[in-house]
């Protein structure tokens, strides 16, 4: 009898074993947590921005971000960084992530990773509200033009037969040297523009379609797998449960 009971028991304990094993073995939940450094650009309102009064960076990325975090174990720290070096550090690795309405290109793709798009988007040109001679792109040649530095609208700007490019660091300060007339037009993403239409709705317009087909990204350092799978696992959540409705619909931001 003893012996009996002895073999059972062992049997028990194999099949628990294996029904463990199976079980870690495809689970998708993280088995600790990450600490990640993410880069970001705080100054694309409403996607992130630097709140006035908390001195935080807030916004659509951010809020994104946090809620894959809360899903995937990730806890991460936001450093807020200017453009060019923000490119430089994730392709040398110097950040973790960067979340800052980064459209993926091919030539961004050689030097880090990226999770799967969140944001369709698109460049378009933002005029004065009085303005009558600028209707789409295509009346650029000998305007000064305003982009932000190293921006996919700088490149689509330079192609441009004789458009003159203004760069600026802060899209910000491109923005209100348009409304002060030292600028003639900007080209941005179509989400950024739209946002500073709204807030200047008086001195501003938008002039002609959105004319680049772009796609937003989270920008990984090269190497990091573990955080691209946690990433795109996160985001494919927050696309089910509804989250990044919820989110677009706070930022006021139109995801397709």
């Amino acid at each position: 009898m003893k012996r009996f009971i002895s073999l059972g028991m062992v049997a028990v304990i194999a099949i628990s074993i294996f029904l463990t094993a199976c079980t870690s073995s495809t689970s998708t939940t993280p088995s600790s947590t990450l600490k990640v450094t993410v880069a970001s650009d705080a100054t694309w309102r409403p996607f992130e921005y630097v709140d006035e009064q908390t001195k935080a960076i807030v916004g659509f990325d951010i809020d994104l971000f946090n809620a894959i975090a809360a899903k995937e174990a990730i806890q991460p720290q936001f450093i807020n960084v200017s453009w060019d070096p923000l490119l430089a550090g994730m392709s040398q690795g110097t950040y973790d992530a960067a979340i800052s309405s980064i459209t993926i290109t091919a030539d961004r793709q050689k030097v880090m990773l990226f999770s799967d798009p969140y944001i369709v988007s698109g460049q378009v040109v933002t005029v004065q509200k009085s303005n009558t001679t600028i209707n789409s792109k295509n009346d650029l040649a000998g305007k000064k033009v305003a982009v932000q530095l190293g921006t996919t609208g700088d490149i689509e700007v330079q192609k441009i037969a004789g458009a003159t490019v203004k760069p600026y660091d802060d899209i910000g300060l491109a923005f209100q040297d348009l409304i002060n007339g030292q600028v003639d037009a900007v080209v941005c993403d179509d989400p950024v523009a739209v946002n500073y239409v709204a807030t200047n709705i008086d001195k501003l317009k938008t002039a002609g379609p959105v004319f680049t087909d772009e796609h937003y990204g989270i920008a990984v350092a090269k190497g990091k797998t573990e955080l691209l799978a946690r990433l795109n696992d996160g985001l494919e959540k927050l696309k089910a449960d509804g989250t990044i409705d919820t989110l677009a619909l706070k930022w006021k931001i139109k995801l397709q």
